[in-house]
């Protein structure tokens, strides 16, 4: 919060620039770059969209959606980096596994998957989306094996799966409760809660394939670098009271946008619930997309499905803004401003 309070301040140094031709000046400050701030993610998304590009295939695109139960993201809020990531893996072991199966699809498919914790009202709501290629490659690695038209995997068997590796996978994790959870530590009374959503069917949503390859990076522009609400959202923050839009998928106009307005304390508490652990990835790459082999595996895909090379990078460069006063000029910088130490408390 301090960081996206401070962001484009004084409080974090800057630097004036002044047009080369009628000298305008202005003042720009600096961003605090925190993965969280609404206001610093674009350069980041452009540049991890354009990485994106060049691995699309010229196949379908499906994306499916994993939900955590109502009981098992209360578990989450208090363990975050332990749940969260248990959610990644079994979500992608249950995707990979029944791609592989002869019954279903029989070959190895690509996916990444995208960590959100929120719902459009901002409370905690943990699920990824994963994006994956309709098809894979054959076992032998001589073939292209696409996957029937309109239908991906099937969700039945996707969300016995996933429910199964994830309890399997939670049983031995170092998970700490405290407050109204902290019963749960005693390993009994955790198998006892856990009892219940062992018996529940779980949410594991396919959507409809992707209108093309290209429509696929207009939908990621979306959903990768963004934590709970985006700037665009907010309608008001007047007399301690904060007014956002928002969905309500539950109702009979799922798209209609409405408006909800929380104290600013209330507001801030649920911002809160969606931070992520320092240094935890929120976007991980799997089968033909993993980090190990993805350039060797692509390069096998293209050469099988008889597609185009995928296009080189473009490098970036430096970008000089032209002047907003005359149109002519360039802004160039021509003096750089310290930022100033924060106090240890809040003023």
């Amino acid at each position: 919060m301090r960081a996206i309070e401070t962001c484009r301040t004084a409080a974090l140094g800057g630097h004036v620039e002044r047009c080369g031709h009628c000298s305008h000046q202005r003042i720009a400050y600096n961003s605090c770059r925190n993965r969280h701030c609404p206001k610093c993610q674009f350069v980041a998304r452009a540049e991890w969209l354009a990485a994106r590009e060049a691995e699309l295939l010229p196949v379908d695109y499906y994306h499916v959606v994993f939900t955590l139960p109502p009981r098992l993201a209360a578990l989450a809020l208090q363990n975050k980096k332990a749940v969260y990531d248990i959610l990644f893996r079994a979500s992608a072991e249950a995707l990979l596994t029944i791609a592989r199966d002869p019954r279903h699809l029989g070959a190895e498919i690509g996916f990444f998957s995208i960590l959100h914790t929120w719902g459009q009202n901002l409370l905690h709501h943990p699920h990824v989306h994963c994006v994956a290629t309709g098809g894979g490659l054959a076992p032998d690695g001589k073939s292209w094996i696409s996957c029937r038209k309109n239908f991906f995997l099937s969700v039945r068997v996707l969300s016995r799966l996933f429910r199964a590796l994830f309890l399997r996978m939670l049983g031995p994790a170092k998970l700490k409760f405290h407050g109204e959870l902290a019963g749960l530590n005693d390993p009994a009374a955790l198998q006892g809660y856990l009892a219940k959503v062992r018996q529940q069917d779980w949410v594991v949503y396919a959507k409809a394939p992707f209108g093309g390859p290209e429509r696929v990076l207009a939908y990621l522009g979306r959903y990768t670098h963004r934590i709970a609400i985006s700037n665009h959202r907010l309608v008001s923050d007047t007399a301690g009271r904060v007014s956002f839009t928002y969905k309500d998928y539950a109702s009979s106009n799922p798209q209609q946008q409405r408006t909800m307005t929380l104290a600013a304390d209330e507001f801030i508490r649920r911002f809160l619930l969606h931070a992520v652990p320092a240094g935890f990835p929120r976007i991980r790459h799997y089968g033909l997309l993993a980090n190990r082999h993805r350039h060797a595996k692509l390069a096998l895909a293209r050469n099988l499905l008889r597609a185009l090379p995928a296009p080189a990078p473009v490098a970036s460069t430096p970008r000089i803004a032209p002047c907003p006063h005359c149109g002519q000029g360039q802004m160039l910088r021509v003096l750089k401003l310290a930022a100033f130490p924060w106090p240890s408390r809040p003023p």
